[in-house]
């Protein structure tokens, strides 16, 4: 059966729907050789180019779907390359076979906190729609103190932000031991809007000095994963986040099992050009010489020993 194009290429993990459907309207991809436009539908037999070069549908139904959470530091931004030179955060994620990490959502370049990444397009703009309602909390720093007319509005008749009216599910007080003039908040919000969370504090007269989000759906970024570090989903973590936007039946079948790929450890924020289990695993291969062992002497060996010795003592006293 054929499928819309750019559900084709997520499901198959070369993006996300709203960065293929950019692609598409930018003439960067043909099906048998035909420029395509939006709307296009394909399927795994046709020929698909991408720039001209030939892209693999084979891995679409069958590549175990990975996941993993990044600590995201401020100053990183949320694109492959920056003309500015400015560090990335693919920078720093693990190599992953047969395929490539799609973002799930942004952060801005001064937020830092929990990014997740997939290796499935399919899964990233389910996690990303709005019609999932997924929640996103935030620890958010502002100057002053937000009273209680503040809360109310916030989560209760909203704010304006581009035309339409967007509030917080919760503002509540965050016990933190940095306060001073500024006070610290958790704040959870079902959307994605860019920069929303900074101007819906702009919005109602506060200024946002610090944002880090610390969950977005069922994932909650954990203490040890430290900034600049990611590390895989483990798999029943990833197998609640596919279940919480309704695709637990459909990537029954690619959701990874603790045998065949379990979840790896945290990485330094260092690229890797092989995966540490893949090295390990060549020198275990090649490195099979039986080692030397000590075998310890039975007791008729030293029986016969102490025998000998007897003997030989015995013979010189003689002699």
């Amino acid at each position: 059966m054929s499928d819309k194009l750019q559900k084709l290429l997520a499901h198959a993990g070369h993006g996300s729907r709203r960065e293929i459907e950019t692609w598409i309207e930018s003439g960067r991809i043909t099906v048998n050789g035909k420029r395509a436009k939006l709307g296009d539908r394909a399927t795994v037999r046709d020929r698909i180019l991408l720039d001209g070069n030939l892209v693999s549908l084979n891995s679409a139904a069958t590549e175990p779907i990975r996941a993993l959470m990044y600590h995201k530091p401020e100053g990183e931004i949320c694109t492959r390359s920056d003309p500015k030179g400015r560090p990335t955060v693919f920078e720093k994620l693990p190599a992953i076979p047969n395929g490539r990490w799609v973002s799930v959502g942004r952060l801005d370049l001064n937020t830092s906190g929990l990014l997740l990444f997939t290796n499935n397009g399919e899964l990233a703009n389910k996690l990303m729609h709005p019609s999932t309602g997924l929640e996103r909390e935030y620890l958010v720093r502002i100057r002053g103190v937000a009273s209680d007319e503040t809360v109310q509005k916030l989560t209760g008749d909203g704010v304006m932000i581009d035309g339409r009216k967007a509030k917080f599910d919760s503002v509540q007080p965050a016990d933190m031991a940095e306060q001073g003039t500024n006070r610290w908040y958790r704040v959870v919000i079902r959307e994605g809007r860019y920069r929303e969370v900074r101007r819906m504090w702009d919005a109602v007269g506060h200024t946002v000095s610090r944002l880090k989000r610390i969950r977005y759906g069922t994932v909650k970024l954990t203490r040890d994963v430290k900034q600049g570090q990611s590390s895989k989903l483990a798999p029943k973590q990833l197998e609640k986040l596919v279940r919480s936007v309704g695709l637990g039946d459909a990537f029954a079948g690619q959701l990874y099992s603790a045998g065949r790929d379990g979840p790896g450890s945290r990485t330094s924020g260092k690229p890797a050009r092989a995966s540490s289990t893949t090295r390990r695993g060549q020198r275990a291969s090649t490195d099979r010489s039986p080692r030397p062992t000590k075998k310890s002497p039975n007791k008729s060996t030293r029986g016969n020993s102490r025998a000998g010795s007897t003997t030989a003592r015995r013979r010189s006293t003689k002699s």
